[in-house]
């Protein structure tokens, strides 16, 4: 015979002191899970909306990004004349030669200094990324040292504001715009001309080439292409693909998240045995009169178990509530892959409330199950004799 559900519920609501400790115990650890989760995903989505699907990405063999990537000038001669590579309304063929710098500049909050990325662009760079927006101001003039910095890194760094300037090195840039990156890795970027930017920092080589085919056989014909060719030693593939790869940092977030949820399971597991432990002590002559009425040992588990997964599924709600109001908002944090600050939003996404509150309930159920079993064993008149 099973007892009847309000049976649980009850129980739940009498006994509110334990039930509440028990929830908000529960409540922190799945919190704590989620938001470190929604960290990594916060960083794998933004390099994941990077990009467009049409361009093909060319840096150098046996590099692991951009700035780390040399490609000589007489490459970028020898490839923008392929005929895979399509042409715009005057006849140019679209590709852009990139020049990746890292700046070290102060914080807004004087909290020290932190690497920020320098995109030197051309023309053609900016029409092969149409999601990056100007935001503010205007986009600077080729040949001078204008830059327009993310509108996100603006509120984090020193001197972004429009007008102002910043030293880097012994140049000094003027502040003429802000860029808005569609919530992609270009929000951690700052962009200036590419010569400008070659000239300044004394780079005589690009870092990368950002290549629009004519059609998607042209493109797999131009990726073959350029790797085979012996010359070059360079590595080409689709860019949203390059970006998709670019997702080292979240890996370290993801195993401290998973670490640590972990850890605190562990206690909040010990929390919720206590605290069923405790409500059986104090249940003792009740679970004896339920075997008296005609209930059975797997009756009283299963109550008992639906008590705690009861709570625990509320503790695993109130959670997820709490770290979904963090949802959307900004951070930043350091690249692996670029050692430059990257700017990225915290991602609460339905597959993280889900695992939150699976996670939960599991917790609840271990942590119920030992003391619902010494219930179901308790000795029927010895449980009633107690006091």
């Amino acid at each position: 015979m099973a007892l009847p559900l309000n049976y649980s519920f009850r129980n739940a609501l009498v006994r509110w002191r334990s039930t509440i400790a028990t929830v908000l115990g529960i409540a922190l650890v799945v919190f704590v899970f989620v938001l470190l989760q929604s960290l990594a995903a916060g960083i794998e989505k933004s390099s994941s909306n990077t990009g467009d699907p049409r361009n093909i990405m060319v840096v150098r063999k046996g590099s692991t990004a951009e700035s780390a990537s040399l490609i000589s000038r007489q490459t970028l001669t020898e490839i923008r004349y392929f005929e895979e590579i399509a042409r715009n309304e005057n006849g140019e063929p679209i590709i852009s030669a990139d020049v990746l710098v890292l700046a070290s500049l102060p914080r807004r909050d004087n909290s020290g200094e932190a690497n920020v990325l320098l995109r030197g662009v051309t023309a053609r760079g900016m029409e092969l990324r149409p999601q990056v927006k100007l935001a503010a101001g205007r986009w600077f003039e080729a040949g001078k040292r204008e830059i327009v910095v993310s509108a996100k890194l603006a509120k984090r760094f020193a001197n972004f504001g429009i007008g102002q300037s910043f030293k880097t090195g012994s140049a000094t840039f003027t502040v003429v715009g802000w860029l808005d990156g569609g919530g992609s890795a270009f929000d951690s970027e700052c962009w200036l001309d590419a010569d400008e930017c070659r000239s300044t920092f004394e780079r005589d080589m690009y870092s990368s080439f950002l290549i629009r085919p004519t059609d998607e056989a042209a493109g797999e014909k131009l990726i073959t292409r350029i790797e085979a060719d012996r010359r070059f030693k360079l590595k080409a593939e689709k860019e949203v693909e390059y970006y998709r790869k670019q997702t080292m940092t979240a890996a370290p977030i993801k195993w401290l998240g998973g670490f640590l949820a972990v850890m605190m399971s562990v206690g909040a597991v010990f929390a919720a045995m206590n605290t069923m432990y405790a409500a059986v002590g104090a249940r003792t002559r009740e679970i004896g009169t339920l075997r008296v009425l005609g209930f059975r040992r797997r009756a009283v588990v299963a109550a008992l178990l639906l008590e705690g997964g009861l709570l625990a599924l509320v503790g695993g709600v109130l959670g997820c509530a709490i770290a979904f109001y963090w949802n959307g908002y900004t951070t930043a944090t350091m690249g692996m892959e670029t050692f430059s600050e990257i700017v990225f939003e915290f991602r609460v996404t339905p597959k993280l409330v889900l695992e939150g509150l699976a996670f939960a309930v599991i917790v609840g159920l271990i942590g119920t199950l030992f003391p619902a079993i010494r219930a179901a064993r308790l000795p029927v008149i010895s449980a009633l004799k107690s006091i």
